[in-house]
């Protein structure tokens, strides 16, 4: 997946991050705050999630496309590849 420390470390701050928003949006939610409000929150949180996952897809693009994954698994194909960019999208 991520070998470099950094990318690491700056996915599962985002990650993290994301993860303290969600857990206000249900806050939010269940003391019966404004929508808007709430959508805004949630937004942000989707942001937060596609920020982590490209940053995942960036980081492991390489391993992915010459097959040196940590694990073992064999590369990724163009369509494969690009069915994980789609997801994102």
């Amino acid at each position: 997946m991520i070998r470099d420390e950094d990318s690491m470390s700056a996915v599962l701050n985002r990650l993290r991050r994301a993860q303290g928003q969600l857990a206000g949006v249900i806050a939010m939610i269940e003391q019966g705050r404004d929508c808007k409000d709430v959508v805004t929150q949630l937004a942000a949180v989707s942001r937060a999630l596609d920020r982590a996952g490209f940053k995942i897809v960036a980081s492991g693009l390489r391993d992915c496309i010459t097959g040196t994954s940590a694990t073992g698994t064999a590369p990724l194909t163009e369509s494969e590849l690009e069915k994980l960019f789609l997801a994102l999208a």
